[in-house]
């Protein structure tokens, strides 16, 4: 038999208490990670949905098909060969629903006990595992790359699964975990025009919007809203010799 359902599910893990943690998917917006951590964003955990494992640094994969799926059929498309070179030597953890003798680092997926601490089990799609896992270990930030599931260049193509990861970021902020979402997603509307986030309101020749002020939502008229301070369009070029100062000023945009 290749199988088994004999391990113990992966525990609570207490170093995860108040991290701020990566979840990267396969989403167009999983560019929008690369971006970040080259340019000196801080994460204490990265972890990789699925074939994601492959091209980026990680410290967990959440992998909520059987590695059947991968290694004996071709039903994950694009993702097959990638998983099928990685699946037999990756150290873990990879968190699963069911253990597989190919796939050392698989760990099976704790979730008698996640249910059991949020009273929760919605679960349609692998990346809501993942967010319930962050709540169960009570992390103190998600930022999610890759985790679309829908995209305006695309208009006749969606994936499956939107609310239920949406269900989950919202038991996540009741929680009182912060939630950052790359900008260019279609996750919680992150790519809608500010004025037209708020249905019905948007029709209005003055909009209603949301801002943060003093880390706090507001809601107030468009007109209202300071304009931003123009960005300096003086031209840099980069060369042989660094300017510091320029560059820490550039690199904060």
């Amino acid at each position: 038999m290749k199988f088994s359902m004999t391990h113990d599910s992966a525990p609570n893990e207490p170093a995860l208490d108040g991290a701020k943690v990566a979840i990267v998917g396969l989403g167009g917006t999983h560019s929008s990670f690369t971006d970040a951590a080259a340019n000196g964003e801080d994460f204490d955990e990265v972890w990789a949905i699925n074939s994601m494992m492959v091209p980026i640094k990680h410290d967990r994969v959440f992998m909520m098909d059987p590695a059947s799926r991968f290694l004996d059929t071709n039903n994950a498309g694009k993702q097959t060969g990638a998983m099928r070179r990685c699946l037999g030597t990756h150290p873990g953890p990879i968190y699963t629903c069911e253990l597989d003798k190919r796939v050392p680092g698989a760990v099976l997926y704790p979730l008698k006990e996640v249910v059991k601490d949020t009273g929760l089990c919605y679960f349609n799609n692998t990346v809501p595992y993942a967010i319930a896992f962050a709540v169960y270990n009570k992390v103190s930030k998600l930022s999610l790359y890759g985790v679309d599931y829908s995209y305006k260049s695309n208009l006749v193509m969606a994936e499956a699964g939107r609310a239920c990861a949406e269900f989950w970021l919202a038991v996540a902020i009741a929680k009182g975990i912060s939630i950052e979402v790359a900008h260019n997603s279609t996750l919680l509307d992150t790519n809608v025009p500010q004025e037209e986030r708020l249905y019905g309101y948007h029709r209005l020749s003055d909009p209603l919007v949301v801002s943060m002020e003093d880390q706090n939502l507001t809601v107030t008229r468009k007109s209202k809203i300071s304009a931003p301070e123009p960005l300096d369009d003086t031209p840099v070029l980069y060369g042989r010799h660094d300017n510091v100062p320029l560059l820490r000023e550039v690199s904060s945009v």
